[in-house]
């Protein structure tokens, strides 16, 4: 069976009479005849008691109409949420965030967007790098912030921002007497690793020889419980430039080398978005036209 004739099928038992049915859907009224003998053929049965001036629906008729009422019901309903879709009145978006990238720098392009879709419904997932990467390919996120210095060929990066390193820790600390910190003054420093962190990574692809020989006295993927003990006095980590910052912590940029990441929004290729993603895409590339590259830093994109 066909959309029409649940149509054709719904006026006529409203109105009773093929005629008047017809007039209501627009069409001859041959053509609504022929279409609702072609659904009890289908049906296997007469929907209707045909008389001269009025038609009365069959006990198969009563039968059906609940259930070609609702599938008439459901199909308004995927109309309407579609024109909805396309205006922007409903839409969603699943965000990929890497769990490293703070939100300073990324939080008005956020609030950008909800300001143009005052419905939106934003689902944010935070994970490392890799596992954005593989979500984004298997289709479980739509859009992902991400600072690797490279991506598989399947996937579209844009670059939106660079952000250095930094070496964090606790205020009198000795690094707070330097305006910047070489890599090298890391030796022998009580150091907290940030599992998550990618910047080892950054320098091995980069070729660079590990630089310092720090003493690793504690590791977490938390980064609260790192910067409790940052705060604490208890050792240095290295984090990315932008990161929010607990109370207490002071930063320096490392140099000798100077290392930066470069944050991208990251989407698959071809793949087609939805249109709040079209939407966040162009405020997205805003922000990345605006972005001056550092010819100084040693980009990792």
């Amino acid at each position: 069976m066909e959309m029409h004739q649940i149509r054709y099928f719904l006026a006529l038992c409203e109105t009773l009479n093929f005629t008047r049915a017809a007039e209501r859907c627009n069409v001859a009224q041959p053509t609504l005849t022929a279409a609702i003998k072609n659904l009890e053929q289908e049906l296997g049965g007469p929907l209707f008691h045909r008389e001269r001036k009025r038609s009365h629906l069959t006990e198969l008729g009563r039968l059906v109409l609940p259930h070609f009422e609702r599938i008439d019901l459901s199909t308004e309903a995927v109309r309407a949420d579609a024109i909805d879709f396309a205006s922007l009145a409903k839409a969603s978006l699943r965000l990929g965030v890497m769990c490293t990238i703070g939100p300073s720098q990324l939080i008005g392009l956020i609030r950008g967007l909800s300001a143009d879709v005052p419905a939106l419904d934003l689902r944010l997932t935070e994970a490392p790098g890799d596992n954005l990467v593989e979500r984004l390919m298997a289709g479980e996120l739509d859009i992902a912030f991400v600072g690797l210095p490279q991506y598989p060929e399947r996937l579209d990066a844009r670059p939106l921002y660079d952000e250095r390193y930094v070496i964090a820790f606790a205020k009198d600390h000795r690094f707070e007497a330097m305006n910047v910190v070489p890599f090298k003054e890391l030796d022998d420093e009580a150091y907290l690793s940030r599992v998550n962190c990618e910047h080892p990574q950054h320098l091995d692809r980069l070729g660079v020889p590990r630089i310092a020989d720090s003493n690793i006295r504690f590791q977490s993927e938390r980064e609260d419980w790192i910067q409790a003990m940052i705060s604490a006095g208890m050792g240095c980590a290295v984090i990315p430039e932008y990161m929010a910052l607990a109370p207490g912590i002071a930063t320096r940029i490392l140099v000798d080398p100077d290392v930066s990441r470069t944050i991208s929004l990251v989407t698959v290729a071809g793949r087609r978005f939805s249109p709040a993603a079209q939407l966040f895409v162009r405020h997205a590339q805003r922000l990345g036209d605006r972005q001056q590259p550092d010819d100084a830093a040693m980009s990792l994109s």
